[in-house]
């Protein structure tokens, strides 16, 4: 079911607080699936200067319920049928991310990003 008008209004306001603040990365688990998106604006619009790169890291052990259909905008890597973590490195002025899929698996995911 898809969500509600006020609970999409509610998630936009929280996004929009983060791109306020200059948030880098979020990390949602909620899907049982692996997602990557590029850096967007609260409006889900590409954004490489101010944009906020997610992750959906849901891959901790549960089956995967979720059949994609066509990939939404920014989506750049998408994955639901490899348990794994992600594995992020933060520095100073950027960051790192890897997806290490568990044993027999060869799903991965990895790449770098500045930090705003």
């Amino acid at each position: 079911m898809p969500p509600s008008e006020a609970v999409k209004r509610h998630l936009r306001k929280g996004w929009q607080a983060l791109y306020a603040g200059g948030a880098d990365i979020v990390i949602n688990g909620h899907d049982h699936d692996y997602e990557r998106f590029g850096p967007q604006d609260p409006e889900g619009h590409l954004d490489n200067t101010r944009g906020i790169r997610e992750f959906v890291a849901g891959t901790g052990g549960k089956n995967s319920h979720r059949i994609f259909a066509q990939p939404v905008a920014n989506s750049e890597v998408r994955n639901a049928d490899s348990f794994g973590v992600v594995k992020l490195n933060l520095h100073a002025n950027s960051y790192d991310w890897e997806f290490i899929p568990v044993a027999g698996k060869t799903f991965r995911d990895s790449g770098s990003g500045a930090c705003h």
